[in-house]
Order: structure tokens, then sequence, then C-alpha cells
């Protein structure tokens, strides 16, 4: 029998649509060796390695008449150079052009009648570098049994023995019209209450299923009755286009860790007040009215070790990194102190675990361990299962590895995650850690943030302002 997607994967297929697409993605960007980097060798590695993500040689399987949820069911045509393509900047490529070329690629949705991924080698970018974008529905990324592309591609030298397997895969027989039917009408009967609730999203309230799902009414309740006030309006929320602009920002950790040890609080509270930081100035570039109790909501799902009190100041290993909290976090942006807005922030997050207000994973999504993108998959996830009236802007900050990663011999230098935005929603920044760096992902509405850019460098000026206070 295929295995059914559930609730929650499903209604992000209901809440897609042309102005939010329901993918995650990222940017990799490598130092390109001698040989060895070239689109035959990363195809091939690649084409070795599906057999660790079985899911990815899968499609997503209406049921008639919509009585039960889609299947995953393997692709009997399954091709692998669909999935995995080449594109090339004009030599020498910019940085711009390649997020340029993130913005198109990320603005298309990916394709509902084939396994929904996607994976892009970009050459010709300057200083003998290459890229890699990903993209992956978030009905795909659930956390358990599934991980992200990306992942696979990784190994943790540049010559490794594996982790390839031998795989000779056979697509299983796709089933019929009749037998999705017949299955799904014996599942009816053991289970009534799922007729009711698939109607509701095939009837496009997938919003509410996720609320469902993720525990609105329950483990997140606590986070509503935190944000009682609507967040405050601004340019940051208005109705989505269909197209994007993307833009980075990159720092190093050990500056982030000063800051901390200076001030107190944790690195994610450095973060986020790098980018309440920047927010002010893009807001105050922009005529924006700003004055002292000038606030953004942020919505914020935060990894953490073992429990959503722990420190949570320095990245953690995958295996180690098991649990998240989220948070509502209203940035001071109208404070002018770097100093006061880090300790407004840190008292806000140390408020919400002292209180209990935090959010584990389990209340969010019913999952137990993650990696990197899976963790920008949630916070995505959260976004999607609120209304725009709650928050302004979605950070996910993810702990990624402090070592470096290679993919086909070749180092990586820089991660970028590209985090989609929710309905109504105008920015999401993505933040990962890697290898010492800190690195931001700035995916902005096309029509609403033609200044994403200027958003960007705001960020590094805002690094540089926190790094004035640090004594020494």
């Amino acid at each position: 029998m295929p295995d059914r997607l559930s609730a929650l994967d499903a209604s992000f297929l209901y809440l897609e649509d042309h102005t939010t697409p329901m993918h995650v993605g990222g940017v990799a960007v490598f130092r390109r060796p001698r040989s060895g980097f070239e689109y035959d060798n990363v195809l091939a590695m690649i084409d070795r390695r599906l057999a660790l993500v079985p899911r990815y040689r899968q499609k997503v399987r209406q049921i008639p008449g919509k009585l039960a949820r889609p299947v995953w069911v393997d692709d009997q045509d399954f091709d692998i150079t669909y999935h995995v393509r080449r594109s090339a900047l004009p030599k020498p490529g910019t940085d711009e052009q390649l997020h340029d070329l993130v913005a198109r690629l990320m603005s298309r949705k990916l394709d509902p009648t084939r396994p929904l991924w996607e994976l892009y080698l970009v050459e010709g970018l300057s200083r003998s570098r290459v890229a890699v974008i990903t993209k992956t529905h978030q009905a795909m990324v659930d956390g358990g049994g599934a991980i992200d592309i990306g992942q696979v591609i990784f190994d943790m030298a540049a010559a490794p023995d594996g982790p390839e397997v031998e795989d000779l895969w056979m697509p299983r027989p796709e089933p019929s019209p009749a037998q999705l039917v017949l299955e799904a009408a014996t599942e009816a009967v053991q289970r009534p209450g799922a007729v009711v609730e698939n109607a509701r999203s095939a009837l496009g309230d997938a919003t509410a299923t996720v609320r469902k799902v993720t525990g609105a009414l329950g483990g997140l309740a606590s986070a509503v009755r935190a944000a009682a006030l609507p967040a405050p309006g601004g340019p940051l929320n208005g109705p989505t286009s269909t197209q994007r602009r993307f833009a980075v920002a990159s720092a190093r950790l050990d500056d982030f860790r000063a800051i901390r040890q200076t001030h107190g609080g944790t690195v994610n509270d450095v973060v986020l007040a790098v980018v309440a930081g920047a927010l002010r100035s893009w807001l105050l570039s922009r005529g924006e009215v700003v004055s002292g109790s000038t606030t953004l909501r942020a919505m914020v799902p935060v990894s953490v070790r073992g429990d959503v009190a722990g420190d949570g100041s320095d990245p953690v290993s995958v295996s180690a990194t098991n649990r998240v909290a989220a948070y509502l976090v209203d940035l001071p942006v109208g404070e002018s102190s770097p100093v006061l807005r880090l300790h407004h922030i840190s008292h806000a997050l140390r408020a919400h675990a002292e209180s209990g207000q935090s959010v584990a994973a389990e209340a969010l999504v019913g999952v137990s361990g993650f990696a990197p993108p899976t963790l920008h998959a949630l916070g995505a996830r959260v976004a999607n299962g609120f209304s725009d009236r709650l928050f302004n802007v979605l950070v996910t900050n993810v702990p990624g590895p402090q070592v470096p990663l290679f993919a086909a011999g070749a180092k990586m230098t820089e991660m970028f995650p590209v985090v989609p935005l929710a309905k109504n929603q105008s920015l999401a920044i993505g933040v990962t850690s890697y290898d010492g760096g800190v690195y931001f992902g700035l995916n902005g509405d096309r029509d609403a943030m033609s200044d994403v850019d200027v958003l960007a460098a705001m960020i590094g000026e805002s690094v540089e302002e926190m790094i004035g206070t640090v004594d020494g």
C-alpha cells in the first residue's frame, strides 16, 4: 500500500498557489577543484546516492474525487536529468547575477506531476567558484523520514569512501485509480473523521488544517496569548506577488561570540539584534516613521540542545540538534542603542523560556530529528499556519556544521538558506552558521522589497555597529 501524505504535508500542497510556492531552498558556493566537479560527475554522484532518499524518486498521486489525502508513488518515468540541471552565468559571473538567478528559480513552482525537488549546478562564477541551488517542497521535508537533497551530496572529506550504496532501483507498479479508491474507502471505514478532515483541506481550508495539526489550539496557544496585540503594520505585510528578490550577507561567528561574551545572552540573541539594527536602518532609509517605541514582530523558530531553556549559544552538530522552540519576538527597531536592542531581545527570549511560552517542536509539527534544511522548512511551516497579522517577518536561525564540507571533491565555502514567504508576507530571513561563518539569506517579494539588497548591506553595517561595542 502506498504511503499516504500526512494531513500537514498535504496541507502544503493545498496551500500552494502562484504567489506562494511551498518549497524551501538553499544556495551553496564551492571552490572549484581542477577536475571532478563537472555536471556529469555531480549527476553520477547524486544518482548513486538517491537510494539514501527514496522519497526523491516518488511523486504525489491524487485520489479520484479527493476521497482521501494523496499518496506517494514511485515515478515510473523518473528522469534524474530533469531534476539535476545545469546552468551557467556569463563569465565572469557576479554574485548579483547568481542572486538574480536564485530569485527567478525560487519564484517558480515545482512540477506537481514529478518528484518535488530540483538541483541546479551553476557554473561561470568568478574566482573559480561554482554554486549549487536546491529546491525541495515542504511536503517532502517532514523532519523524520525525509531529508533535504542537499544533505546527501555533502561529504566530510574531499575524497570520501561513501556514502554511495549499491542501488538496483526498480519502481513499484503505480496503483490504479480503482485501487486508490478502494484503499481510501477502507480507510474511511476505519477512520471516518479523516474524510471530513480531507474534505476541508480539498475545499481550500488548508490553513485551518495547518493550524490544527501544528497545535495552534494546544501547544501554540501560549505563544498566541503572548502576542495578544496584532503585529505592527508597515511595509513588510502586504499582498504577495509572483516574483522574488534574493540577497545575502555574511559575518564571522567569532564576532557574534565576542559580542555575546561582552554583553551576555546567546548567539541567537545577537543574530536577532543584528537583524533588528538592519531593519531599523532600512525603515529610516525608506522614510518610515520610527519612534523610540517602534517594534517589528518576528516569528523565530530556534534550534536548541535538549531543553527549551538551554543555553543555545553555540552551533551544535546535526545529531545533537533535535529540538526546536518557536517564539514571537518584538524586535525593538526604535531603539538607537545596539546594546539596548540586544538586552531587550535577550530579556524577551529568556522570558519566553522561563514562562513556558516557548513551543517545542513536538507541538509544532510532531517530528523529532532535524538537520539544517529541515529546520528552515519548519520555520516556513509555522509561518504558513498563522495570520499575517501575528508577525511581520520570519527569521529562521539554524546552527550548521563547524567543519568544512565537500561535494564531489569541491570545498563548500558558503551556504545561504532560502526560506519561502507566507501569504501576505514580504520578507523571510534564513540564517545558517557554517565553518566559522554566519550566512544570511534574504528572500523578498519582488514588488514590496525592491531594495532587499540594501537591507542585506545594512545587516553587515549592523554587525559592525555591534562589534564596535565590544571591549578591547
